[in-house]
Parts: structure tokens; C-alpha cells; sequence
């Protein structure tokens, strides 16, 4: 059996795919017409094979609502799909058809990661968790909020950020995987693979920025349509391309990583990038787009005592820039080094980075971390692997052992 379905703003196909418990290959298969290379397009009417229920036989002491929660199906769902069976009477030996609900957290692992799958996992997170905080920095060229989230109430802030190139959208699903597993641990009391969930947010205070281009991820998963206030010029930009798979910029064009000031001429003059392009053009001034002076903004209110800009790809760490960065730099590289794998970089020949100016402006350790190993955007069925990596890194940063040996 399958079932019509209309494309809908903000879809795409492994968005469809993910909500729907089926497969890509199996929604190609029954939508030939379909181009495996295009975008969904909103209107745009496919077929989409009917997953079969599975059926559930009422064990002795079930509930209904525990059958629910343990298939992961909305109770509401469950109850439209056996609507003679009474909820509160549930029998031994009934039979019940379980349908398809899509787990929590199913579209950061297995599809696309955008800005409202952002904004859905951040009221749900704040709403589940009360010692989580979440603050709007600023806005994007086109209006969206760039959100910081906070959890602890230690005295050692340390800062993340991720997405500041499009089509590195799968960090900010780490990150965001990362503090939603964080709270679990701390909320639950238990011990998350060997780490201290309650001594971390204790003695330090984590603030996250999952998402800093969100205009430029929208446009690497999602495409363009006419309607587009900057059509026109991002498709000049693009030499006439609907493909935007190698995107790093935002809407106007501009490198969002070589926006800081931080030799930021010298940069400038280094890439030859002279116009608005999808990579490396790095503005007229720097800070000139809001969402890299938000970021610059936020990190001058906090006094981060560490900063992790996370990229991809390459799987290396990069700890220094132009000397400034002080002696603990390289020691903080090595740790990271040894518990995800990476390798620790000594870097030349690059400024007006996130990183290059944190170190720069408050000589205090700043790292970008290139995560996972291909071409961007990486693909979704590294995440696991990749998702250990960069939880490895965090809860080092975190581990209240160095802090303390740091301040010793």
C-alpha cells in the first residue's frame, strides 16, 4: 500500500523518509520520476509506501501508556490505531497494532539538521530540563534567531559553537546530541560512560551555539526557490547552480570563519576573494555580518576560560595562532588528541577565524576541531562515530580534573 503525500515547506527527502520509518531507497523506488540529485520542491505531490503496523500481544502488569512510551508511539496515536480497545482496560493476551511514531531525536541522526529541527529540540529540551538556559544572541541575515544554550552553574564558562559554515550542518547535531545526553546524565544521577555529569556542571558552566549560519544551512539542505529574497544573486554567486552542496557562506555570500578580526587583512589579501562567493570571501569589514558579530558579542559578555569551534572535515584539532596563545594551549590539544583520536595540528598560514581571534583577543586556549573524515556535508551514517569523537572532546573540556590542574 502507499499513500499520496505533498511536499511541504522545509522538507526534505530524508526529512520525509525519517518521519515516515521507511527508507530513501524505498521511496525512490516507488517515485521514479524523481532525481535522487534534486531538492523537494514545496507542492511537489510523491507516493510514499505505507509502513505495516506490528502488532503487540498486552503482557501481564502493561499499562498503555508504558506500551506507548516503549514503541515510542504518541498515546494518542496508539489509541486511533486499536479504537476498540479501552486504555484503561487493557486484558492479557489483547492484541494491539503499533504504529509508526518517529523517535525523539530520529531527524538529527538519520536526516538533514536544520533550523527548525533546532528550535523544536531546544522547547523540548528547556521544557524537559529546568536547569537548561537558552538565550537568543541576535539574528541572521534573514531574520532567524541564533540561540546559545546553557547548562551548568560552575565557576569556569567554556564555550561551543557549531555551523558556522552551511554545509557543516551536522556539528550543530552533535552538539545539540550532546547536551540533550549531558542533562539526561545529570537529571538521572548516573554516570555517562565514566564521566561525571554532576561534577562537570558543578565546577563548570557550558554555553553552546549550535547553529551560527543558520540562513546558509537552510540553503545547503533545503535549495532555493524564486521567491527567495537573494535568488538572484546567490544564483550569480553559484555560477548559475542549483546545487549548493559545497556552500560555506551565508545568504550574502560572505565566509562567516573569516569574518573575525584577527589579521583579518591579511587574510583577505591571502584568499584573493574579492566579491561574494558559496566559500572564502571574507566581507568588507570585519564583523560585518550579523551573525559572526553576534557570535563576537556573546563571547565579549562571558569570560570563556576555552572556546571549540567545530568544522568538518579532517579529523584534526587546531590549538594556536600567531604565538598568541598561551602555554596550556598545547597541553588542553594533546588530552583532546588522546581521547577522540584527532590529531593535534600546529596551523600557519591562516587568520580571521573564530578561533584565530579568541586566542588572539583574550590569550586564553581556543580550538577549532574538524570532526569526521570526507566531503561536507558529511554523511549520516558516520554519526555515531563521529558523535564519540566530539562527546569525547567535550566532556574532556568539561572533566573537572583539568580544570583544576589548569588552576593549580
Amino acid at each position: 500500500m502507499a499513500i499520496p503525500y505533498i511536499v511541504q515547506q522545509g522538507d526534505t527527502y530524508l526529512r520525509i523518509c525519517t518521519r515516515y520509518g521507511i527508507n530513501l531507497h524505498a521511496l525512490f523506488a516507488l517515485n521514479p520520476q524523481l532525481d535522487t540529485e534534486d531538492y523537494a520542491l514545496p507542492g511537489q505531490v510523491i507516493t510514499i509506501p505505507k509502513r505495516p503496523n506490528n502488532t503487540y500481544i498486552v503482557q501481564q502488569h502493561d499499562t498503555f501508556y508504558d506500551i506507548a512510551s516503549r514503541f515510542h508511539v504518541p498515546a494518542q496515536l496508539l489509541s486511533s490505531a486499536n479504537p476498540c480497545i479501552n486504555p484503561s482496560r487493557l486484558m492479557e493476551g489483547q492484541s494491539l497494532l503499533i504504529p509508526y511514531g518517529c523517535p525523539e531525536g530520529a531527524l538529527r541522526r538519520n536526516a538533514e539538521y536544520g533550523h527548525v529541527q533546532l528550535t523544536e529540540d531546544i522547547c523540548r529540551l528547556s521544557s524537559r530540563y529546568s536547569f537548561i538556559s537558552v538565550e537568543t544572541i541576535g539574528h541572521s541575515v534573514l531574520g532567524k534567531p541564533i540561540q546559545a544554550i546553557g547548562i551548568g552553574r560552575g565557576g569556569v564558562p567554556i564555550h561551543a559553537n557549531g555551523a558556522v559554515h552551511a554545509n557543516e550542518w551536522i556539528t550543530s547535531a552533535l552538539l545539540v546530541q550532546f547536551i540533550e545526553d549531558y542533562a539526561n546524565a545529570y537529571d538521572s544521577g548516573l554516570a555517562w560512560r565514566g564521566w561525571d555529569a554532576h561534577a562537570a556542571y558543578e565546577r563548570t558552566s557550558l554555553w553552546i551555539v549550535p547553529m551560527v549560519n543558520p540562513d546558509g544551512v537552510e540553503l545547503v539542505q533545503e535549495g532555493i526557490s524564486l521567491g527567495h529574497p537573494f535568488y538572484k544573486s546567490i544564483m550569480e554567486w553559484n555560477q548559475g547552480s542549483n546545487r549548493f552542496q559545497r556552500w560555506k557562506a551565508n545568504v550574502r555570500g560572505v565566509d562567516l570563519n573569516d569574518q573575525f578580526p584577527a589579521h583579518w587583512e591579511e587574510e583577505r589579501e591571502r584568499r584573493g576573494m574579492l566579491s561574494p562567493a558559496p566559500l572564502n570571501y571574507g566581507g568588507e569589514q570585519p564583523l560585518s555580518e550579523p551573525e559572526a558579530a553576534a557570535l563576537a558579542s556573546f563571547t565579549e559578555q562571558i569570560p570563556f576560560e576555552l572556546a571549540l569551534s567545530f568544522h568538518t572535515q579532517g579529523q584534526e584539532i587546531y590549538w594556536n595562532y600567531r604565538d598568541y596563545e598561551p602555554e596550556e594551549s598545547l597541553y588542553w590539544a594533546e588530552r583532546f588528541q588522546l581521547v577522540s583520536g584527532y590529531r593535534a595540528v600546529k596551523l600557519a598560514g591562516s587568520d580571521a577565524g573564530y578561533k584565530d581571534w579568541f586566542i588572539q583577543r583574550f590569550l586564553k586556549p581556543g580550538f577549532t576541531i574538524e570532526v569526521g573524515l570526507g566531503s561536507s556535508p558529511l554523511p549520516l551514517h558516520d554519526f555515531n562515530s563521529m558523535y564519540r569523537e566530539v562527546s569525547s572532546i567535550l566532556m574532556e573540556a568539561l572533566r573537572g580534573d583539568i580544570v583544576e590542574n589548569e588552576n593549580t
